[in-house]
């Protein structure tokens, strides 16, 4: 699967890493299929106990089974009455979400089913800041996502405390969503790294512009890793240059603008205006 990748400055050093948004792979589940299927812990169990599976395989199971009963809970909150508690909880976990790194959001969406990234930046920027770049997000995430990971598994026995309270264990389902999301961050980091980096035997990168015919750049340094085959591929772009392109102000690029770039590229709004706005 490919993963299209766009980068452009948006603010004075900030830059702008997010992923287009492709409509099959992040579709919300209908309703029907929460109905439909939900799995108990005794299904769980009997598929890890009969599948005969390495540990790693197993513990994306329960990865995965964790994330559908947090997106049924979810769902349930935010469809609940407004005024009501559960429309409160989801008030509350919007805002708590708002303060989600946009970085986490760009390494949580490079999932292991990705193969190939494309990435898109302005042909004004030099190739090899842009590679650098992405390589200092993947080296920086697997650090600070793998110590978050750990930090959270070890709040969750005392969340668990509050369980004696007549009300919804939400630090326990805050710190239980913080400790998926940055399992989910750090496997996208390593992936990231693993496809961007270079191996011992290097081929020569290719360049594709807009017209989408390929160049070859030997002197650049984006090169791309005979190990995957075509792996990964750096295309400037000149109609993201002419968008962006003298329109930096001092409060970065307006949403005016990110907009119009968010349309064109199948970019998330929020996602993108979360760089603009982080220190």
């Amino acid at each position: 699967m490919k993963a299209r990748l766009l980068v452009f400055p948006i603010k004075g050093r900030n830059w702008c890493f997010s992923r287009s948004v492709d409509p099959s792979a992040y579709a919300i589940p209908s309703e029907s299929h929460f109905i439909q299927a939900s799995p108990t812990l005794r299904d769980l169990w009997k598929k890890i106990s009969s599948n005969g599976k390495p540990m790693n395989e197993n513990a994306e199971l329960v990865v995965d089974f964790i994330s559908d009963k947090m997106n049924r809970a979810w769902i349930s909150f935010e469809k609940a009455p407004v005024g009501s508690f559960k429309n409160k909880i989801h008030g509350l976990g919007l805002r708590l979400l708002a303060g989600v790194k946009p970085s986490e959001i760009l390494l949580k969406s490079i999932s292991k089913d990705v193969t190939n990234i494309e990435v898109t930046y302005p042909k004004s920027l030099n190739p090899r800041l842009v590679r650098r770049r992405l390589r200092h997000i993947a080296i920086r995430g697997t650090i600070i996502h793998r110590r978050y990971f750990y930090g959270s598994i070890a709040l969750l026995p005392f969340t668990t405390a509050f369980t004696v309270l007549p009300l919804p264990n939400i630090p326990f389902f805050w710190v239980l969503f913080r400790t998926y999301s940055n399992w989910r961050a750090l496997q996208g980091s390593e992936k990231l790294l693993l496809l961007i980096s270079d191996c011992s035997e290097t081929q020569n990168s290719v360049l594709r512009n807009d017209n989408g015919k390929e160049t070859s750049n030997k002197d650049s340094d984006s090169r791309t890793p005979s190990l995957f085959g075509q792996s990964w591929v750096l295309r400037p772009s000149k109609e993201l240059d002419k968008l962006i392109r003298g329109k930096d102000s001092e409060d970065g690029l307006s949403k005016c603008v990110i907009s119009d770039i968010c349309k064109t590229y199948d970019l998330d709004v929020n996602a993108v205006l979360k760089y603009r706005n982080s220190v």
